[in-house]
């Protein structure tokens, strides 16, 4: 699972460090401390009439599906199982045709303890993290047809199996895509589910670096530097 990570590169950095085109909207300051429901800065591809244009812009974690009554699902669908996004129905439409990437610092898993609280930790490595996400466009239909904000985007992050020496603080971990997999990951002409699943299968296992940090990132009101320290 992936519930809380860091992004504190600035929309100009993410724009030059992933090779994006346009950038949209607003975008919040560096945040040690992203949580659900929040809103995310996302790189995506969209076609227009001059083609595919790679773009940075804001969407709210937890995935809300084009046919949800309202948002509130959306709380539940932080991430999804990349073994499972091609059969259900929340996930194989995004998975075929609205997949992401999500920039991160690293993330926080908590390992459990026999003699009292979880401990965090924060996984990270020499150079930023690029999550494997899939976006959705969800219609408030409580708001007029010229309403800007009518649409909401929603994003979720995608999550595997645990492995090397991730596996003893949590089972699971995001599906972090190195650079050569970004273009085919957001490439809009790749539509067909086999192939999909088959970049996930393939994609080489991270190689992160986990460090104890101290309880005050279980608080989401705590948000500066001193949560990605290293405790004492």
């Amino acid at each position: 699972m992936c519930g809380r990570y860091a992004q504190t590169r600035a929309a100009d950095q993410l724009e030059r460090d992933l090779a994006v085109d346009r950038i949209l909207g607003e975008h919040r300051g560096p945040s040690w401390n992203v949580a659900p429901t929040q809103d995310v800065p996302v790189v995506l591809e969209r076609v227009d009439d001059d083609g595919p244009h790679r773009q940075l812009r804001t969407a709210r974690w937890g995935l809300v599906p084009s046919w949800a009554k309202d948002v509130s699902i959306g709380s539940r669908m932080i991430n999804a199982r990349s073994e499972t996004i091609l059969d259900k129905p929340s996930f194989r439409k995004a998975a075929a045709r609205r997949r992401a990437l999500v920039p991160m610092d690293g993330y926080y898993e908590w390992q459990p303890n026999e003699h009292g609280p979880k401990t965090p930790y924060y996984l990270h490595a020499e150079e930023p993290l690029t999550a494997a996400g899939l976006y959705e466009l969800w219609r408030d239909h409580s708001k007029a047809d010229d309403d800007p904000t009518r649409w909401l985007w929603s994003v979720t992050i995608i999550t595997r199996p645990a492995t090397d020496s991730l596996g003893h603080i949590h089972d699971r971990c995001p599906v972090l895509l190195p650079p050569d997999l970004w273009g085919p990951w957001l490439d809009p002409t790749l539509t067909a589910a086999d192939e999909v699943g088959a970049m996930l299968v393939h994609v080489p296992e991270p190689h992160l670096v986990p460090r104890e940090v101290g309880r005050a990132v279980g608080n989401v009101a705590n948000d500066d530097a001193s949560l990605v320290a290293p405790v004492d």
